[in-house]
């Protein structure tokens, strides 16, 4: 079919007309029952500024920034309780101590001294403040070899820290400063995380204060030794929030603004990878250590591994235990003299209970033995060449190395 030229003009015009109302909105469509020539030399523009600068939602932020979404209220309800820890400590210089070799000294001079004994080191870290009179807490390695700290507060004020308590073994340190009516945290739970649920860590990463970064759970109850730091006695929790140097002793919290662990910058070279100590443990730890200065932790004096086919094969052909069992919590070494030894547990013995309660894993073992107390009698049913047998274990306190 043909179309004349006024025809074709027509239906181009409607084109164009139904392409503008489909880009800009039914408003600028044409009224019932009109006439297109009543519109045909009509044009519907808008101001250039509104393509480019499209309207955006009113702010809602406290200071009129920007929108407020879960993550920054969270932030909002914890940052300002966020502390930097500056801590300043002597350590000997190592080569100083190299020119204690006679044949260096001889190079050098018998009294001459061109190395200093000692440098100064300077570290960076974070806590936050638990009670509004100046008590805060942060990881060990932040404030160890140290008895007093540069602690600046969200606002900038800044007073001298008296380190109260250091407790290696959890990688926890108490802070005391002379402060009043300081804002604090609220302390959450960690006992029912979920892989998947968000995650917001606040800290001073690389010195830049009180840095933000979000991510999620990325997993729960890792063990010291899956995490590398056997020297530890903690359950991790995993998560995909940045954590870096000077995050450590910052919080975790859950999108509610709720700290559910301090944050921990322990594997150098985690890429991805960040731990946090659950506030559980965390909390417990500080009470400690601001009451008794120290911490008594119990102790079974047992290592234990995860039975997998592999690792039984593996174990057959390193030791002399012939396992038979693919699947368990196999207790591969006990230590001399220790709890454990005196009940009669043994290398080989594969455990099922602790305290009637089934385990499956070491994780669980170590997370029960972890929250008991020193003196505690814990009745430890195993599987020792096919019959079942049960001891009863009186913790110990772990030796301090």
């Amino acid at each position: 079919m043909k179309l004349s030229v006024k025809q074709l003009a027509v239906s181009l015009s409607l084109v164009a007309i139904g392409g503008g109302a489909g880009l800009f909105g039914s408003r600028y469509l044409l009224p019932q029952n009109s006439s297109l020539n009543e519109y045909k030399n009509v044009t519907v523009a808008l101001p250039p500024e509104t393509i480019i600068n499209p309207p955006v939602a009113k702010s809602v932020g406290p200071n009129g920034g920007g929108e407020m979404n879960f993550i920054a209220t969270a932030v909002q309800k914890t940052g300002s309780a966020v502390v930097r820890i500056n801590a300043t400590r002597k350590v000997a210089n190592p080569i100083s101590k190299a020119l204690k070799n006679p044949l260096l000294r001889r190079f050098f001079g018998e009294d001459e001294q061109p190395f200093p004994q000692e440098r100064i080191e300077r570290g960076t870290g974070s806590g936050f403040i638990l009670s509004n009179d100046g008590k805060l807490v942060t990881n060990a390695h932040v404030v160890s070899d140290t008895e007093t700290v540069q602690v600046t507060l969200k606002d900038g004020r800044t007073f001298e820290g008296k380190v109260l308590g250091i407790d290696k073994i959890t990688d926890i340190a108490v802070v005391k400063i002379p402060a009043e009516k300081l804002p604090t945290v609220k302390l959450g739970s960690s006992q029912n995380l979920i892989p998947g649920q968000w995650a917001i860590a606040i800290g001073n990463p690389l010195g830049l204060d009180n840095t933000v970064t979000i991510g999620i759970i990325s997993a729960t109850d890792r063990t010291s030794a899956q995490v590398g730091v056997s020297d530890k006695r903690v359950s991790f929790i995993q998560t995909d929030a940045a954590i870096n140097p000077g995050n450590s002793g910052g919080p975790l919290l859950n999108s509610r603004g709720e700290v559910i662990g301090i944050n921990t910058a322990i594997r150098a070279d985690a890429q991805g990878l960040g731990f946090a100590i659950p506030i559980e443990t965390a909390a417990r730890i500080a009470n400690e250590l601001f009451t008794k200065g120290r911490v008594q932790h119990p102790f079974l004096g047992i290592e234990m591994v995860d039975l997998t086919p592999t690792k039984k094969k593996q174990l057959n052909q390193e030791t002399s235990l012939e396992l038979k069992q693919e699947t368990g919590i196999l207790v591969r070494r006990v230590t001399p003299d220790s709890p454990a030894e005196e009940a009669g547990l043994r290398p080989g013995d594969i455990i099922e209970k602790i305290n009637n309660q089934p385990v499956k894993t070491s994780a669980q073992v170590q997370k029960v033995v972890v929250s008991s107390t020193v003196g505690d009698i814990m009745e430890i049913l195993v599987k020792r060449k096919g019959k079942l047998q049960t001891f009863k274990v009186e913790s110990g306190v772990y030796p301090h190395r």
